[in-house]
Parts: C-alpha cells; structure tokens; sequence
C-alpha cells in the first residue's frame, strides 16, 4: 500500500482526527512532553525518534518534533462537490506553490468552503509541504482534481451555481459582489493570474441577473488568495445582507490553527 508522510504539529494531529488513517507515528521527547494529545494515542503508538532520525524521515528540519506516516490523500470528486446545496467551491488555476496550495486550504476549511478544485495539469497537489502550510487544514477540507478546469466550471455553472473570476481589473469590488446561493470562486496562478480560457468561462449570463459583473477585484498571489476566499464565504453570503452593500470583512470563527 502506498504511504504518505504528514510532518508538523498541527498537520498529525489533524491527521489523526481526520478520515484516512493513521499508520505509524513518530515523535521527539520535547515534543511528547509539549504535546499532551500524544499521549491520548493507542493506535498506531508513539515511537520515540531523535530530531535527525525525523528529520531524515521527513525530509525536512520543518518537522516540529512530530512525524507520521499515513494512508494515501483521497480525491473528492468536483462534480459531486458541485451538486451539493449551495456549495462553495474554490478553484484554483495553475497554482504551482505547495505553500500558496496550503494557504489558500486553510483559509478555505475555516471560513467554510464546501472544497478546492484543482486542474489535473500545472498545478500543486496536496503533499507533505502542503499539509504543513494549511495547518492540517486539508484532512477536512474535500480536494478535488478535475481533468480540463475550464470545461469543468462550463459544465457545473448555472442559475444555482455562479462562477466568479479573481481579475484585478474587474469593475465589481470583491466586497461588493453578491455571494448569496452557490458560487465557484476562480483564483489565479501566482504572478500570471487565471488563463483566458478559464476566465471565459466565469460570467453571469444575460437573464440569470442584469447588472452584476461575473468578476470580483483581487490580485494573484497568497494575501489576495485569501481576501478573496474569505470574502467569498463570509461576505456576501450573510444573511440579510443587500446586494451590493458594503460590509466588512467578517473574521473567520472556524478551527484555530498554530
């Protein structure tokens, strides 16, 4: 069977908590002694290790004392995470950095998206360093990998479910747009934004609603990655709120992360 390795704190406990199993677990003393949630630990048991032997398991000095190897990191699949009732889904187009991929999970699970949407090809999946980055995030949060994204946002959207892109140059500000219902959010690659033909397939078409831009204003890249998550769960989808009323960004009350 094909095994994985979650390293970090954070990203093994929630390993532990989340569905796939857990196989093996290593630990530093230091870290056995600091993390009491260790010893709550039947199965797999605690084995304890030196700072190099995980370092050397790991791959990476990033280990925080706390190594585990896992089963394989299950798929969703995006079509059955569209279908859902008013889903909120995060696609992200190219995004090559496991930390940004990591980043934008977090931020994602705790604000409360339905998943992320990943194209099969030019694009991070969810690795050691990307379990790291979202805290853990990603043994919650439904990671889905699509073959062509374009077709797939074409095929999904609909009078149930708006897709959005993140342009800068959109006329609708982000806290502006309407996010009520299902919405597919698009976010772009890092420094190159999100491909024209994905792009063309983000739009409200005419007698859907009149007057509302299919595109909401932030830049690629990690900070804008996560105003423009946070916006699309929180924002616009609270209750009572008009469309196009201005309201500051609500903070995020979900799982804590360190």
């Amino acid at each position: 069977m094909t095994r994985e390795l979650v390293y970090g704190r954070r990203p093994v406990r929630e390993a532990v908590r989340g569905p796939r199993g857990v196989l093996e677990l290593y630990a530093s003393e230091r870290a056995l002694g600091r993390e009491t949630w260790l010893h709550d630990q039947a199965s797999p048991r605690v084995q304890i290790a030196t700072e190099r032997e995980l370092a050397e398991r790991a791959g990476t000095r990033d280990h925080q004392g706390v190594v585990a190897v896992c089963e394989p990191f299950r798929y969703a699949d995006g079509y059955e995470l569209a279908s859902g009732a008013q889903p909120l889904l995060v696609c992200l187009d190219g995004v090559t950095d496991p930390h940004n991929l990591g980043a934008v999970c977090r931020s994602a699970e705790g604000a409360g998206a339905t998943g992320v949407v990943l194209p099969a090809n030019r694009s991070a999946r969810v690795t050691p360093a990307v379990c790291r980055a979202s805290a853990g995030a990603v043994e919650h949060l439904p990671v889905a990998v699509v073959l062509n994204l374009a077709r797939f946002v074409a095929d999904v959207k609909g009078p149930e479910l708006w897709a959005y892109a993140a342009v800068a140059e959109a006329s609708t500000l982000l806290w502006e747009a309407d996010f009520q219902g299902g919405v597919l959010v698009v976010l772009g690659a890092e420094g190159k934004g999100i491909r024209p033909l994905v792009r063309r397939q983000c739009g409200v078409h005419e007698g859907w609603r009149r007057g509302l831009m299919p595109t909401v204003q932030s830049r690629a890249g990690g900070v804008s990655h996560d105003r423009a998550v946070h916006a699309s769960c929180t924002e616009g989808r609270n209750a009572g709120g008009a469309v196009g009323a201005t309201r500051p960004l609500v903070a995020v009350t979900g799982r804590i992360y360190r």
